[in-house]
């Protein structure tokens, strides 16, 4: 068993990296795409509407699929300058799980802007706020209150990263599936990297329960 964990731990790096480049795509796309929301800019809200509703409505992997396979069926995008990059399979996992990432945390983000009690917005229209002021309020007070269901998220990317190992790549659990392969133990190998996932879930989640003690502590 010792001997399967060494071998799994050289796909940790790979894991931590694709979960920390989808998160931090995600959150750059779901905030702008969540400004595009709040101002309600004709056309380009109905297409973020559309983005989230297939994104989070079809499973990720068939969006890693589409997006890992689907380019190379177009002659033009394998001429183009994109190529080298959509050839990658790590390249193409993080636009997968980046995407649908952006797409559940932008219902989040939404959904956090839109708790905001309606007295709090009034008051900073009484005071003179402009409508960027106004928002700025709204994010900084959401950011508190969106700690709790934001760490599911979190947590829901690292898990889902292992669906990367679908298009080759050799994270935690394209390594177990070698690993199997190669011994046929199947219990102890899949037990192992469950137990890996386990322990990263474990810390995220306690790291979280002390942001998320600090961040509503202005409520106690």
């Amino acid at each position: 068993m010792q001997d399967y964990l060494m071998t799994l731990l050289g796909g940790l790096a790979i894991t931590l990296q694709l979960t920390a480049f989808s998160l931090l795509l995600g959150v750059l796309m779901a905030a702008g795409m969540t400004w595009v929301l709040e101002r309600r800019i004709p056309v380009v809200t109905q297409l973020v509407q559309l983005w989230v509703l297939v994104f989070t409505g079809t499973p990720l992997l068939i969006q890693i699929f589409l997006i890992y396979y689907g380019p190379g069926q177009f002659e033009w995008l394998k001429a183009g300058p994109l190529w080298p990059l959509l050839k990658q399979p790590w390249f193409c996992a993080v636009l997968a799980l980046g995407f649908n990432t952006a797409a559940y945390s932008t219902r989040l983000f939404k959904g956090a802007l839109d708790a905001i009690p309606a007295g709090e917005v009034e008051a900073c229209r009484a005071l003179g706020f402009s409508a960027g002021q106004t928002l700025w309020m709204k994010t900084r007070h959401a950011a508190r209150r969106l700690v709790p269901a934001y760490s599911n998220e979190v947590i829901l990317v690292l898990k889902g990263s292992s669906l990367a190992s679908t298009i080759t790549i050799m994270d935690i659990m394209g390594l177990a599936q070698r690993l199997n392969a190669q011994t046929y133990d199947t219990l102890v190998v899949f037990t192992v990297a469950g137990g890996l996932y386990l322990t990263m879930n474990g810390l995220l989640t306690i790291g979280f329960r002390w942001c998320e003690k600090r961040a509503l502590a202005f409520q106690s």
